[in-house]
């Protein structure tokens, strides 16, 4: 009798402990070989805190009043079109919205759902209706602290059916739940609300992670990365190819890029420009072209180890610190040496706070312009150009 009962008693244990265990697991949408960015956390924290400020966390996010950065009180939310036509930005216990009126009657109305952007230039917005997205006709235009027509829209009314492909999401996204189909040569995509990995995560730059976490979790003396791409192992080529998914321009991907790994050939995935020339054909825009631009330039060119990763840190913000960028192109220009700049009306140590103002401008985009409210011409936005050359 006290057998079974102890033995009863170790079964329970048992049990209490798997449950335990299973409890708060959240299975990772993108399958069992990824590990989420918590489990990154743990060993690497440093970077953790320092990507949750990059713009590659602000990718995406559920919109609510902390992420929209418009403005919803009176006057503030209103964009007017012509003929008395109005898109005001409202919210009530429910959420946030633009209603379109006309003449003070109600017209359309739709929910914000996703924000796009972290909101350093500026911020376009999702709703979701009827398994898909789309494009809201009001985006926020920091460069004039307002709310703008969203780029491309028409000038003379509001429009709430631009639909948003899987792909946009690709590259603003970690993962989203998507289901196509196709009707002849048309493709039909159908998304599930709400099942999104908001931003751009360290498993899209780093790979699956969890045989390396758990591997690390029961070797915790280990300090040599396993079961996971180090970066600085991979070729050039390779290592460029992976920021090219999401910044060689838009093009139609070959098969889905939520499934590109580190080490992975960009060609397998998308058509990309491996031929690039500093001609006028790669502007300077976004979604856009910095992969041919940097690679279209002479610096590029006629070095062995120049990728993105030489100036950008994707851990962290540097974007205000554009000394940063300016020592990494001293690091091979430097003073009294013959790679030096050869400007002689400027100090050296006055142009050595230039070079990126000089030879990456920030330049007038070419497609991207809104139209703030009360103005009759629309704005261009303004990038800079990642082509590296003597500008006059």
């Amino acid at each position: 009798m006290l057998q079974r009962a102890f033995c009863l008693i170790i079964f329970l244990v048992i049990v209490v402990i798997i449950l335990s265990q299973c409890v708060g697991t959240k299975t990772d949408p993108r399958g069992p070989a990824y590990a989420g960015d918590e489990s990154c956390r743990t060993c690497h924290q440093s970077e953790f805190d320092d990507h949750l400020l990059s713009a590659h966390h602000f990718a995406s996010a559920p919109a609510n009043k902390h992420s929209v950065l418009g403005s919803f009180l009176a006057p503030a939310n209103v964009f007017n079109f012509p003929g008395d036509i109005t898109v005001r930005m409202e919210s009530d216990s429910s959420g946030l919205y633009q209603t379109a009126y006309q003449q003070g009657t109600p017209q359309e109305k739709a929910h914000f759902a996703v924000t796009i952007g972290q909101g350093r230039k500026a911020q376009t917005y999702l709703s979701f209706k009827e398994n898909k997205y789309y494009q809201l006709p009001i985006s926020y235009f920091m460069q004039v602290h307002s709310w703008a027509n969203s780029p491309g829209y028409p000038a003379t009314h509001p429009y709430f059916n631009r639909s948003v492909p899987a792909t946009c999401f690709s590259c603003h996204s970690s993962y989203v739940h998507v289901e196509a189909s196709y009707e002849g040569m048309q493709r039909i995509e159908k998304f599930a609300e709400n099942e999104v990995m908001y931003g751009i995560n360290c498993e899209r730059c780093h790979g699956p992670g969890q045989e390396h976490a758990d591997f690390h979790t029961q070797h915790p003396n280990e300090k040599t990365a396993q079961h996971i791409t180090r970066i600085g192992n991979l070729t050039r080529q390779q290592q460029v190819d992976m920021c090219a998914v999401c910044h060689s321009g838009l093009k139609t991907p070959q098969r889905s890029l939520f499934e590109f790994k580190p080490g992975d050939k960009l060609a397998d995935y998308i058509l990309a420009d491996y031929l690039a020339t500093a001609g006028e054909q790669h502007t300077n825009d976004v979604h856009g072209n910095q992969y041919q631009l940097l690679t279209a330039s002479k610096c590029y060119r006629q070095s062995n180890q120049l990728t993105c990763n030489t100036c950008h840190n994707a851990h962290a913000d540097n974007r205000h610190h554009l000394q940063t960028y300016n020592n990494q192109c001293i690091s091979c220009h430097q003073p009294a040496t013959a790679q030096f700049c050869t400007n002689k009306e400027q100090a050296p140590e006055v142009l050595q706070q230039q070079c990126v103002n000089c030879h990456m401008p920030v330049q007038p985009s070419r497609v991207i312009t809104l139209l703030p409210d009360g103005k009759e011409q629309p704005v261009a936005d303004s990038l800079r150009s990642h082509l590296i050359k003597v500008y006059r």
